[in-house]
């Protein structure tokens, strides 16, 4: 006993040597990678690139303007979510998390995560200032539980050469369909003029593609898709026309077959098809490949929101907030954390450099926003964004199974009405079994 209290000792005189005196510890967990080796000790956030070196080099940047302030940083595998549950229940929770929108209710539902109307205001932040996406992305049960920091989801990015050589180009801007029958149409003329497939898809190991195109035409019919917290309502007319449509794509070969991710990824940059729905997260690389001489994309990319084919313009979205798991903590350190996040509001333009769109709705008037590649093509979904219903839980896993179906009936290996009905059913299953606290 008396070896164990002599290291433990040892330990606490060695921690307390990197701490100075009065300052305030506050625990920060991110994913985005790690970036040490180029970012560990910079606090130039304009020459910074990639989520990782952004976000690093911003809590750099707050540490060297806040001296009292001591941020220790936990740097977890994506999403690092199993890792964020262990911490919580062994009791030892961080300050402030990284955490995807969508995944907000599976913690706050079972009374694991604090809202943040309190630190908001602590921190100065009006949730008006938030855009309509971002806000809807973090309001459970009528409070806020997380300051948003972006929106992602997907646009349509377009191959414009491919679209010039099928005729589907006006005044420099690639021509998109407004309707089933027009896209097609357009599909229909884009594969005989170029011979190639108008849409790049990822139908293997990749559930979520075809659920974000359900998703979104679903969300601009104002579709009820989940009517309360323990059911989904997919084998309706609106999921019908839509997977009907996809399904006939596939059959005529308008789209990419039997391609992952990684493929689909290659088939777009190596330009073997016109349009690939992939997220906001690409528009970085895919302009990178059309500013370079000899690349198949070169002069020849344009990105959009996903078309109105049904009712009104939506965008299925999710983004990253910031949340904080519910723990006692001292006046000092929800101070820091309040003075964290109002850093982080200040800089969201730097985020944005990503391909995010941003949080806060100043930023989508600054003329440095406007004049990042595409970013006025996309600025809508800031607006039209919308995510499910905020007492929807286990969204991941639902999507997984969504998915499956999907794959199978726009393959031709079920029935459509067959496969939303037993979409329908597992999810059910699925939300049976949630346990409330």
């Amino acid at each position: 006993m008396r070896r164990l209290a002599a290291l433990a000792f040892v330990f606490l005189a060695l921690g307390s040597c990197g701490r100075k005196s009065g300052e305030t510890e506050i625990v920060i967990q991110r994913f985005f990678g790690e970036c040490g080796a180029l970012y560990a000790n910079s606090t130039d956030v304009t020459s910074a690139d990639t989520e990782c070196g952004i976000l690093t080099t911003l809590i750099n940047r707050f540490e060297a303007e806040n001296p009292d302030v001591h941020v220790r940083v936990n740097v977890v595998a994506w999403p690092g979510y199993p890792q964020l549950s262990a911490q919580i229940a062994a009791g030892d929770p961080p300050d402030l998390v990284t955490m995807h929108q969508s995944v907000i209710s599976d913690y706050q539902g079972r009374g694991l995560l604090e809202p943040v109307d309190g630190l908001l205001h602590e921190a100065g932040i009006s949730p008006d200032a938030f855009t309509e996406a971002a806000r809807r992305g973090v309001i459970k049960a009528g409070h806020y539980y997380g300051m948003p920091w972006d929106t992602i989801g997907r646009l349509w990015h377009i191959n414009t050469g491919l679209m010039a050589q099928a005729g589907l180009m006006r005044d420099g801007r690639p021509i998109l369909p407004n309707s089933p029958e027009e896209l097609l149409a357009q599909a229909r003329q884009f594969r005989q003029a170029t011979g190639k497939p108008y849409l790049i898809q990822a139908q293997l190991n990749a559930p979520d593609f075809h659920v974000a195109n359900l998703y979104t035409w679903l969300l601009a019919q104002d579709a009820v898709i989940f009517p309360d917290p323990r059911h989904i309502r997919l084998n309706t007319p609106e999921a019908r026309r839509i997977v009907e449509l996809f399904r006939t794509m596939n059959a005529e070969g308008l789209t990419t077959r039997n391609q992952d991710f990684p493929a689909a990824t290659a088939a777009f940059t190596n330009g073997q098809g016109g349009i690939f729905p992939t997220g906001t997260w690409m528009i970085g690389p895919y302009d990178q490949e059309a500013s370079t001489p000899g690349h198949p994309l070169y002069r020849s990319y344009a990105v959009q929101p996903f078309p109105r084919l049904w009712g009104h313009d939506a965008a299925f979205v999710d983004g990253h907030a910031w949340v904080v798991p519910r723990a006692e903590r001292s006046a000092a350190e929800r101070q820091g954390m309040a003075r964290f996040l109002r850093f982080l509001a200040a800089h969201n333009f730097e985020w944005t450099r990503t391909g995010q769109l941003p949080a806060f709705r100043a930023v989508l008037d600054m003329p440095a926003f406007r004049a990042l590649p595409h970013r006025s093509d996309i600025a809508a979904m800031a607006a039209t964004g919308a995510q499910l219903p905020d007492y929807v839980q286990r969204q991941s896993a639902i999507q997984g199974l969504i998915g499956e179906e999907l794959e199978a009936a726009v393959t031709g290996l079920k029935p459509v009405d067959q496969a939303l009905g037993d979409a329908e059913r597992r999810v059910n299953e699925l939300l049976a079994q949630i346990l409330t606290p």
